[in-house]
C-alpha cells in the first residue's frame, strides 16, 4: 500500500481551514483501504496585525469584510456547509479575536510528540474557537488544550511564558509565502501537489489517489 504524506498550510480561526480539516477526512476514510495517509499542520496567519491581548471579533470582522450583512452571509454559507460535514459553528459565540502566533507554537510543540498527538490539538484548536468561543490566544485555554490532548501541561506553561520557537514559526509563514500560498487552507501533497482551498472530499480522495497511482508507477519504473 502506497502513502501519501499531505501538508496542511492553515490558521486555527479560519473557518475554511476547519471545513478543509472534516472534508480531508471524509476523503481520507474514503480512500483508507487503498492507501495511507500522513498529516502535517503547518502555521500560517491570517490576522497577524491582532495584538497579544486579541480584538473584538464583531467588530474586526465588521471592518475587515465590509459591514454587518457581508459578515451575516459569510456565516449562514459556512454554517451550512459546516452542518454537511458535522461542524456546529457558532461564530455569535467568538467574542475575542485572537492573535494566534502561541496557537501555532502548541501544534509545533504537539508535532514533536506526534502527527496523532498534533492531528487532535489541532481539532480541539478548531472546536474551541469555532464551537465553544474560548480565545485561542489565551495561555490557559492552551494550556487546557494540550492537556486535553495527552500533553504536559506544566511544560506547555513554561514553554508559552517563553519566546521559544517564534522564529521558527514566522519562518515558516515566511517560507510558505515565498512558495506562493497567499490563502488557506492549503494542501501539498507528497511536497510537490497542491490544492488550494476547502474542496470537496471527492476532490481530495481523487487527488490523493492520483498521487497514490504516480508513486506505484514510478516505483515500477525504477525496477
Amino acid at each position: 500500500m502506497e502513502r501519501v504524506t499531505i501538508d496542511i498550510v492553515s490558521d486555527v480561526v479560519c473557518p475554511w481551514c476547519y471545513l478543509g480539516k472534516a472534508r480531508l477526512e471524509l476523503a481520507i476514510a474514503e480512500v483508507q483501504d487503498e492507501l495511507g495517509v500522513d498529516v502535517n499542520w503547518h502555521p500560517y496567519r491570517l490576522n497577524p496585525d491582532i495584538p497579544p491581548e486579541g480584538v473584538d471579533q464583531k467588530a474586526y470582522l465588521e471592518e475587515k469584510l465590509g459591514g454587518a450583512e457581508a459578515v451575516a452571509r459569510g456565516h449562514e454559507m459556512l454554517t451550512k456547509l459546516g452542518q454537511e460535514v458535522g461542524i456546529r459553528y457558532d461564530f455569535d459565540a467568538i467574542k475575542i479575536g485572537p492573535n494566534t502566533l502561541d496557537a501555532h507554537r502548541l501544534l509545533h510543540w504537539a508535532s514533536i510528540e506526534g502527527r496523532e498527538v498534533q492531528d487532535r490539538v489541532a481539532t480541539a484548536l478548531f472546536k474551541a474557537n469555532f464551537e465553544e468561543g474560548r480565545n485561542v490566544g489565551d495561555h490557559t485555554v492552551l494550556a487546557e488544550i494540550a492537556e486535553s490532548c495527552g500533553m504536559d501541561r506544566n511544560v506547555v506553561e513554561n514553554l508559552l511564558k517563553s519566546n521559544a520557537d517564534i522564529d521558527t514559526i514566522l519562518g515558516e509563514i515566511d517560507a510558505a509565502q515565498k512558495m506562493g500560498v497567499n490563502g488557506v487552507p492549503f494542501f501539498i501533497i507528497d511536497g510537490q501537489y497542491a490544492i488550494s482551498g476547502a474542496q470537496p472530499p471527492d476532490v481530495l480522495a481523487g487527488a490523493l489517489r492520483d498521487v497514490a497511482k504516480l508513486k506505484a508507477e514510478a516505483r515500477k519504473g525504477m525496477i
